[in-house]
């Protein structure tokens, strides 16, 4: 089912309306004809606003400005809106300490820019029986960066890959 679209001009069902014209005033209680008479009057819209209202408030507007309007609104609530992304750091087990202290440095840059970051471990072969050395340095990096950020979701095992999520501290 689509979204309910906001009824306008002779898309109203109501038999009487409360009529507010463009400038903000009540103009009272009306019929639908006679609402639509004022506002083909004015040269504008009647636009059914509040259509649970008993009876149904309509406003006399412009409703192709209207519209434009409320998109531009919603554009820029979009634009200020808080992404917040999910960047991966991917090791093995024999991940060795330089390489380590490189994924630990791309980690902090990602918690540093305000995104989660979650962290793989992938196993190959018979690695997969010994998760021990891949938690280890899970934890190894949770303590590493737990100055600026928390574990969001503890290690956990699925298949061949460790999977933990950090997220920066608020």
């Amino acid at each position: 089912m689509a979204k309910q679209e906001t009824r306008i001009n002779r898309d109203i069902r109501a038999r009487q309306v409360r009529v507010v014209d463009d400038e903000g005033e009540l103009l009272g209680i009306l019929t639908v004809p006679e609402a639509l008479a004022a506002a083909e009057e004015r040269g504008l819209d009647l636009v059914e606003v509040s259509p649970n209202a008993d009876p149904p408030v309509c406003r006399i507007m412009d409703y192709g400005k209207y519209k434009y309007q409320a998109s531009k609104r919603a554009a820029e609530a979009k634009k200020k809106s808080a992404k917040v992304e999910v960047k991966e750091v991917k090791m093995r087990p024999k991940t060795e300490e330089h390489d380590f202290q490189v994924k630990l440095r791309n980690a902090r840059r990602f918690l540093d820019d305000g995104n989660r970051v979650k962290v793989t471990v992938m196993f190959r072969g018979r690695e997969v029986t010994h998760p021990e050395f891949g938690r280890r340095l899970m934890e190894k990096l949770a303590e590493q960066v737990s100055d600026i950020a928390q574990v969001e979701m503890t290690p956990r095992m699925a298949g061949r890959f460790m999977t933990m999520v950090v997220a920066p501290k608020k």
